[in-house]
């Protein structure tokens, strides 16, 4: 194998981590953003209960 073959295999190994880093650092801060607002929205169902306990304890169900 010669030299230049070699440097460019090493590029494209490089490129192909950089790009992975990269897609991985999107999906960490996708699945942050995602956690935060459900724990957002259950906090809110939470204050919703305190506030009117009686809602959503009883389902009525016909068949």
């Amino acid at each position: 194998m010669d030299i230049t073959s070699l440097s460019m295999a090493m590029a494209s190994n490089r490129l192909q981590t950089n790009v992975s880093v990269t897609m991985l650092d999107k999906t960490l801060d996708l699945s942050t953003t995602i956690s935060d607002n459900f724990v957002a929205m259950i906090d809110a169902a939470s204050m919703e209960r305190s506030v009117n306990p009686s809602i959503g304890g009883n389902i009525d169900l016909y068949v």
